[in-house]
C-alpha cells in the first residue's frame, strides 16, 4: 500500500502545515508551476517526488523535469502533466498522450481549481488538486492525499488552507 501526496501551482511558496498532511505519504507528486527551482530541492527533500513542469516554470526547473510523464505504481497506470483539461475538454498535450494508451488515474493542474472526477468513458480517474500557493484568484489553497493497494484507489483525502495562513 502506498500512500500519495498531490499538489500543483505552488509559485514558490508551500504552506508549512502542508508538510503534516503529508508526513505520512510515502511519495509527493506535483503537477507542475513550482515557482522556484528552491521549492523544488525543498520537496525533494521531504519525500521521493514525482513532478512535472508548468507553463510559469523556467528553464532551470524545465532542465530538472519533464513536460508529461507516464509510470505505474500499485499496478496503476498514472499520468501527470500541469495542462491536462478533465473528461470531457481533455488538452490536446492529453489528447496527443493517450493516443493508443489506456491510464487509470490523470493528475494535472493550471486552473486552481481542486477537481476529482471519473471520466464516464474510458473510467479513468481525474485529480487536480487545486493550488497550494498564493498566487492566484483562488481564497483557499488545497492538496490531495490518496491510497493506492492492488489496482485500487481510496481515502482520498482533501487539505485546505485560507490562503496565506498555515
Amino acid at each position: 500500500m502506498k500512500q500519495i501526496g498531490i499538489l500543483s501551482d505552488t509559485h514558490g511558496y508551500i504552506p508549512p502545515n502542508l508538510y503534516d498532511f503529508f508526513s505520512n505519504c510515502h511519495e509527493i507528486w506535483h503537477a507542475g508551476d513550482w515557482g522556484s527551482l528552491e521549492l523544488v530541492q525543498q520537496l525533494r527533500a521531504f519525500k521521493p517526488l514525482k513532478t512535472v513542469y508548468g507553463n510559469i516554470d523556467g528553464p532551470s526547473i524545465r532542465q530538472e523535469m519533464s513536460e508529461i510523464l507516464t509510470f505505474e505504481i500499485e499496478k496503476l497506470s498514472v499520468c501527470i502533466l500541469h495542462i491536462g483539461g478533465y473528461p470531457g475538454k481533455y488538452s490536446p498535450l492529453f489528447k496527443k498522450t493517450v493516443v493508443n494508451q489506456h491510464f487509470d488515474l490523470m493528475v494535472c493542474g493550471h486552473s486552481h481549481v481542486l477537481k476529482a472526477m471519473k471520466d464516464p468513458v474510458t473510467g479513468m480517474m481525474h485529480l487536480n488538486p487545486g493550488a497550494a500557493g498564493v498566487h492566484g484568484f483562488h481564497s483557499v489553497s488545497t492538496a490531495m492525499r490518496l491510497k493506492m493497494e492492488h489496482k485500487r484507489m481510496f481515502d482520498l483525502e482533501i487539505w485546505e488552507c485560507p490562503k496565506g495562513t498555515s
